[in-house]
């Protein structure tokens, strides 16, 4: 039998969504670090395995697979346990769209090289990766906030149990507290932040737990 392995780094958003969908559906799997700040996603040996250069890589099933959200969706149709997406097509429509608004839209321009091609040509770097984060984390969550208002919420994102929509909201949030952004206009966000954080499939993904 094929053993699971996730090549990842603590604190990668897109990992954090892979450990915890990995966790809620009980899949044994081995962990790999690959040290973003050591650059070793840039290496031989891991853009063998993307040629991206990131993080993460799923071994599962024989198969090598790249991207988060479409690990997840991989998971979602080939482990009947799962729950990522609903059965109806409107809803899963609405829990793409949500996972959507922070893999596609805040992430991207958060990312690490992102970032430190901003922190390289600002005189002060530090200062500027912070008000960096602050907008774009801010902004995108107060929207994702507006798209919370939906008959489908529930006690999270999308009804009563976790989504992928879930899966991507809590490591944005994570990184959201990690820079001081202000939630007080995100209620309901922190409200089913909270909600995952109850669950030991979230709490066991969680960077302080996973960080190696």
């Amino acid at each position: 039998m094929n053993e699971t392995v996730l090549y990842d780094y603590w604190r990668s958003s897109a990992s954090y969504r892979v450990r915890i969908a990995l966790n809620l559906i009980g899949e044994n799997y081995r962990s790999v670090p690959v040290d973003l700040l050591a650059k070793a996603h840039r290496g031989p040996e891991h853009l063998t395995r993307n040629p991206q250069g990131l993080v993460p890589v799923l071994d599962v099933d024989g198969e090598r697979l790249t991207q988060s959200l479409a690990i997840i969706e991989y998971l979602a149709e080939t482990r009947p346990s799962s729950c990522f997406l609903p059965v109806d097509v409107i809803g899963r429509q609405r829990v793409r769209a949500l996972s959507y608004a922070i893999a596609m839209d805040i992430h991207p321009v958060c990312n690490l090289g992102v970032v430190a091609h901003v922190m390289a040509n600002a005189e002060d770097g530090e200062a500027a990766r912070r008000a960096w984060m602050r907008k774009f984390i801010g902004e995108g969550l107060a929207a994702f906030e507006r798209m919370l208002n939906h008959p489908s919420i529930g006690e999270f994102c999308h009804g009563d149990r976790p989504t992928m929509a879930d899966l991507c909201l809590v490591p944005q949030v994570y990184n959201a507290r990690r820079w001081d952004v202000d939630l007080s206009a995100c209620p309901r966000t922190v409200a089913i932040d909270a909600n995952c954080a109850k669950i030991e499939a979230f709490a066991k993904a969680h960077p302080d737990r996973a960080k190696r």
